[in-house]
């Protein structure tokens, strides 16, 4: 069995952790560690799992808390913490997955210019951990992710746009001088914490951009591209958030190279994404919506683009619970662990 440890358990992505962590045949929870809830049964924060997971929360930073014996740390915390622990859980022989942007990149020099996007200190506090990082894209990084002693966990936003322009990325199905990323977030990729932004009264029934010129998760979308594509790509990233509780739906438009089409774009898409496990492409006469990913780890792509403009246009759907954060971070620990990679992943969502 493999034994797991979970920092930020008190959050969603914590949450979503320990359900999947539950329906895996190889998986010991040994500790949950969260400020949130810390002395009492996580089954007191979350009344849901009362009966399924009743572990008491240990307090962040407590002697109990480090004491806690696992194979694996999942870090489900925001930026600049999972850097301040990450040093003492790899002496102690454990692998790393760190929800945040403190491990999606592997040198000094693009964590700062991340960081510096964002507003955060440019200095990263674990310089020599880099290195040792992993993007935890898993159908792109799998073969780095088995041997990995820290994955960077990616970006909900991140994941659904990187899927739905790799393809094209990497075979030039689009000119990169203007791709625009239109994308829609559920209210729960804001997180757990309570604020007068997404109080009921003040988000229901209405929706709003946000970070139109600072968000966190443009620097990893380009780098990643930018690798498949074999030059410097830079994008237009618009998030929106919309009155509803999960699911990210991502539009991404740009030009067609001439001779492109929209049926060559299709079968290049089918022919990359046929062998993975959780990635589904559709057709543009295909009705889809986030409802169809819903509490899964599936990732659905339609390819929608349009002849007779010569507008590339490809739309991603994925929750961002699953696919954009716990799924993906147990997807990274089935690699890690040469486990099949979909396992405890394997149940479909819920509907409606």
């Amino acid at each position: 069995m493999i034994r797991v440890k979970i920092i930020g358990a008190g959050g969603y992505g914590g949450l979503g952790l320990i359900e999947l962590a539950l329906r895996h045949p190889e998986i010991k929870l040994t500790g949950l560690i969260s400020r949130d809830g810390a002395g009492q049964p996580v089954s007191k924060l979350w009344q849901y799992l009362e009966g399924y997971c009743d572990m008491p929360i240990l307090e962040a930073g407590s002697k109990e808390a480090n004491d806690v014996e696992a194979d694996v740390v999942f870090c489900s915390t925001p930026d600049g913490v999972g850097m301040t622990i990450a040093a003492d859980e790899i002496k102690k022989g454990r692998r790393f997955i760190d929800y945040s942007g403190d491990f999606r990149f592997n040198s000094t020099e693009s964590y700062a210019a991340y960081a510096a996007r964002i507003g955060k200190d440019p200095v990263h506090k674990s310089p020599e951990l880099l290195p040792l990082s992993v993007y935890g894209l898993t159908e792109f990084h799998r073969e780095e992710i088995k041997n990995a002693q820290i994955v960077g966990n990616p970006g909900c936003f991140a994941v659904s746009c990187i899927v739905g322009l790799a393809p094209a990325a990497k075979e030039k199905l689009v000119e990169t001088d203007a791709v625009i990323c239109d994308c829609k977030s559920g209210v729960s990729g804001a997180g757990k914490k309570a604020s007068t932004q997404f109080h009921y009264p003040e988000r229901y029934d209405s929706m709003n951009a946000y970070r139109l010129n600072g968000h966190q998760h443009v620097i990893e979308i380009e780098n990643e591209i930018s690798k498949l594509n074999g030059k410097e790509v830079k994008v237009t990233f618009t998030p929106q958030v919309l009155p509803m509780t999960r699911g990210i739906l991502s539009a991404i438009y740009g030009r067609m190279p001439s001779g492109i089409t929209h049926k060559k774009v299709l079968e290049a898409y089918k022919q990359q994404y046929a062998n993975e496990r959780f990635f589904f492409v559709k057709d543009a006469k295909d009705s889809v919506s986030t409802s169809d990913v819903r509490g899964s780890n599936r990732v659905i792509v339609t390819v929608a683009c349009d002849d007779r403009t010569g507008v590339f246009r490809v739309i991603s759907h994925i929750d961002n619970l699953v696919k954009g954060q716990a799924g993906s971070a147990l997807q990274n620990m089935n690699v890690m662990f040469d486990l099949p990679e979909d396992m405890g992943l394997t149940q479909p969502g819920s509907h409606p």
